[in-house]
C-alpha cells in the first residue's frame, strides 16, 4: 500500500528545513528518512507489523519486533514521533557519536518490544482481578502496538539522565527531568487514551535499564568483544561521557589536544629550594629553549655560506632578548638596580 503526501508529512518537511538539513547528524537524518519511507511504502500492513503477545509469542511471528517500531498509523502519528526523535537524536548523536547512537537505537528498538511482551504477559494474569481499575489496565494485554513511541521514551530517559539538573515544560508546567518521563507517560494516556500505555512504559523501563541497570555494561562488553576482533570501536569514549545535555542546553565536547613527546631539561631536584618566582622564570626559559631547538637544528642543516634574511635575524634577536630577560644573572642585576 502506497500513501499519498499528507499534512503531517508537510509539517515534518517544514520542521526539517527550519532545523537545516546540514545541522542534522547523519544517523538521525537517515533513521528519520527511513521511517518516512516505510510510512510511504510500508513493508507490511499494520496488522502484520504490530506487536502483541499473541502474534509474536504464540504465532511465532518474531519479525514483528523489527517491523513494529518503524511503522505508524497515520501521518500525525508519524509527525509527532519524528519531531520528538529529531530533537532527541540531534543531541544524543552529537554526544555519543554516530556509531554508538545507531547501536543504541538498534538495542532500544529490539528491547522495547521484548519488554512490552513481558508486560503484556504479566497483565494477562490480572484479567480475572475483581477490581475494575485493575481489569481496565489489564485490558491492554490484548492490544497490538505499532510506532516509534517506546524507543522515544527510552531515549528521553537517557537524555534526562545526562541532564539531571534540567527541567521540562509539560502543558506549561515546570517538571524536573528526574520525573518528566513518568509525568509525560500519564499525560499522554489521559489526553489520548488510545495510545499504548504499556508500550510507553516499556520504553521507560528500557531507558532505566541502560542508565541505572546492567544494560550499559552489557553493551559495553559486547562492543569491546567486537573491537578486539579488529573493528574500530571505542566503547570507553562513549561510556565515559558526562556533563549536561538535554532540554535547554547542548553538550559540546572539550577539544582534544595532541600530546607532544617533549622532555623537560630540568628535573624536580633542580627546582628544589627555588622560590615560586624563580621556578616560573626557569619554566619559561626552558620553554623558550625548547621552542628554539628546531630553529637551531634547521640552521645546522643549512649549507655553509648561507646568509639569513633580515626577518630571520630579527626573530632570532627577539628570541635571545627573551632568554636574557629570564637569565638568573640578568635578573639579579636588575634587582640590584631597582634597589
Amino acid at each position: 500500500m502506497q500513501r499519498g503526501f499528507q499534512l503531517g508529512l508537510l509539517l515534518l518537511a517544514v520542521q526539517l528545513f527550519q532545523e537545516g538539513l546540514g545541522n542534522i547528524p547523519a544517523v538521525t537524518l537517515s533513521v528519520l528518512g527511513f521511517n518516512v519511507y516505510l510510512y510511504m511504502f510500508p513493508a507490511a500492513p499494520l496488522m502484520k507489523a504490530c506487536v502483541s503477545l499473541h502474534y509474536v509469542y504464540k504465532d511465532k511471528e518474531w519479525r514483528r519486533l523489527f517491523l513494529s517500531p518503524l511503522h505508524h498509523v497515520d501521518d500525525w502519528h508519524l509527525y509527532f514521533n519524528m519531531a520528538s526523535f529529531l530533537w532527541k537524536g540531534i543531541r544524543l548523536e552529537r554526544r555519543l557519536g554516530g556509531g554508538w547512537f545507531l547501536y543504541l537505537l538498534s538495542v532500544f528498538s529490539l528491547l522495547t518490544g521484548l519488554v512490552y511482551l513481558l508486560l503484556q504477559a504479566a497483565l494477562t494474569q490480572l484479567m480475572d482481578d475483581p477490581d475494575p481499575l485493575v481489569r481496565m489496565f489489564a485490558a491492554q494485554s490484548n492490544e497490538c502496538a505499532v510506532g516509534f513511541s517506546g524507543v522515544l521514551f527510552a531515549l528521553k530517559v537517557v537524555c534526562n539522565h545526562y541532564n539531571p539538573g534540567g527541567v521540562t515544560y509539560l502543558l506549561h508546567f515546570r517538571v524536573s527531568n528526574q520525573f518528566a518521563s513518568w509525568v509525560e507517560l500519564v499525560l499522554i494516556y489521559l489526553i489520548h487514551p488510545k495510545s499504548s500505555l504499556i508500550g510507553h512504559l516499556a520504553g521507560i523501563l528500557v531507558g532505566l535499564l541502560f542508565t541505572l541497570g546492567p544494560l550499559k555494561t552489557i553493551m559495553q562488553t559486547c562492543a569491546e568483544i567486537v573491537s578486539s576482533e579488529g573493528n574500530n570501536l571505542r566503547p570507553g569514549s562513549f561510556f565515559s561521557y558526562s556533563g549536561y545535555s538535554g532540554t535547554r542546553r547542548d553538550h559540546s565536547e572539550a577539544p582534544q589536544y595532541e600530546q607532544t613527546n617533549v622532555t623537560s631539561d630540568y628535573r624536580e631536584s633542580d627546582i628544589a629550594g627555588l622560590t615560586e618566582e624563580e621556578q616560573i622564570e626557569l619554566a619559561i626559559r626552558n620553554s623558550l629553549n625548547i621552542r628554539g631547538t628546531p630553529r637551531r637544528e634547521e640552521a645546522a642543516r643549512r649549507p655553509s655560506g648561507f646568509q639569513p634574511t633580515e626577518e630571520e635575524l630579527r626573530l632570532e634577536e627577539l628570541r635571545r632578548s627573551r632568554l636574557r630577560r629570564f637569565d638568573p644573572g640578568v635578573s639579579q642585576q636588575r634587582s640590584r638596580r631597582r634597589l
